[in-house]
Parts: structure tokens; sequence; C-alpha cells
């Protein structure tokens, strides 16, 4: 018997996997996130972080390009395949779940029925800040804490209030997103703030493009 399917795709359930590519170079890749990868049929990501994976994609896997702040579209895209029946994985840099595409999926999943949802799995990756520490030494091996200056869905005064706690805390630091281009001024308001808590002593890693041919870290 032949007959028309509703939507796109069979009609079985999909699966939507969230995937962290790590740093940069695939060999920060775990083996979980690979195998995730190969079982895709379709992998949705910012351009960047899927030509970083195209060695390991296979002719047969769709690759779906995004930019950047495209985050919410992204994963209406991603959820609407899966719930087509595709398995398809939603990529991020890093861990998906620490400043990665995970929460925002998971957001979208939960709005709908219980029977009507793909499965669901997040995959974890090694984070920009693990690698950071890896290369420096041993700089996490207590308490520590991350936290992202971009205010795009937190508000300067909440983070302003972290920064604060962190600094009197006496925690690891981890920084995200120190600045942009419309973001200029906030990294110096986060040293301000830091220096009233820290003695100048205090040792500092910047580190930029981790994983990567072009990575820079500078040691203060």
């Amino acid at each position: 018997a032949i007959a028309k399917a509703v939507k796109s795709f069979a009609p079985n359930r999909g699966e939507l996997h969230l995937v962290g590519s790590g740093p940069g170079d695939i060999a920060f890749l775990t083996n979980d996130a690979r195998f995730a990868l190969s079982k895709s049929v379709i992998w949705i990501g910012y351009k960047l972080y899927l030509d970083l994976l195209e060695p390991l994609r296979s002719e047969q896997q769709v690759r779906i390009n995004s930019c950047l702040t495209e985050e919410q579209d992204r994963c209406k895209e991603a959820l609407d395949l899966a719930n087509q029946g595709v398995k398809v994985a939603l990529i991020s840099s890093g861990d998906s779940g620490i400043y990665g595409m995970a929460g925002l999926a998971l957001e979208l999943l939960l709005k709908q029925k219980i029977n009507e949802r793909p499965h669901f799995e997040v995959h974890p990756g090694i984070s920009a800040f693990q690698l950071a520490a890896a290369r420096t030494g041993a700089p996490l091996m207590n308490d520590f804490c991350a936290i992202s200056l971009s205010d795009l869905l937190t508000p300067w005064n909440k983070i302003e209030e972290r920064l604060v706690a962190a600094a009197q805390g006496d925690f690891v630091v981890a920084i995200y997103n120190p600045r942009s281009q419309h973001r200029q001024w906030q990294l110096m308001k986060a040293i301000e703030i830091f220096s009233k808590y820290r003695c100048t002593s205090t040792p500092i890693a910047c580190a930029r493009q981790l994983g990567r041919s072009e990575e820079e870290i500078e040691l203060y």
C-alpha cells in the first residue's frame, strides 16, 4: 500500500542531538559527539563550526549553515526537521550546554506535547575554558565559575552582580564574550570590579581562537 505522508519525511519518531563540537580542532571532539554526528542525517550550525567538522561529514549527510544571532531560527528549524522523523544534529562550539544551543532547544521541546516530542539528547563537549586551563597549568583545580559579559540574554546589572560576587568569593573566573563590535566597555568594567577585591599579582590568562591554527594565549 502507498500513502502520502502529511510531512515531507518518513513519519517515524525523529531525533534531535545537541552536539558540542569542542573549542576548535576535531581532535577535541568527544567520541560521544562523533557517534551522534555519524548517525545524524542533517547537521545544523553556525557555518564556522560546520567548516571545522567538515572532514567528518559524508556525502549523504546534509549541512545547513546558519549565521550568528540566528540561534532561535536555528533551533526551530532543527526541531521541525526532527518532528518530521529526521535525525538532526544541532551543533554548538565547546559544550552545547554551556553558552550553547541546548537550553534554547530544550525550551522549545518542552512546549510540545510529550507524545509528540522527538528523541532529545545532549552530547557533552570540551569547553574553551577547559582547554585554556590545560594550556596554562591547573587553574581550575578547585572552585571556579564562568561568567559571560554578553548582555543579549542577561541584563548588565545582573552580570555586574555576578562579577562582584565572584570577585568577593575568591573564585577562579573564566570570562566569556569579553568584547565585541558593539560591546567595548564591559571588559574594562569587569577588570575594574576585580581590581577592588584582588591583588595586583593575581595571574591572568588571555586566550583566543583556542584549538585552532590562530590560537594565542598571553599570561600576565
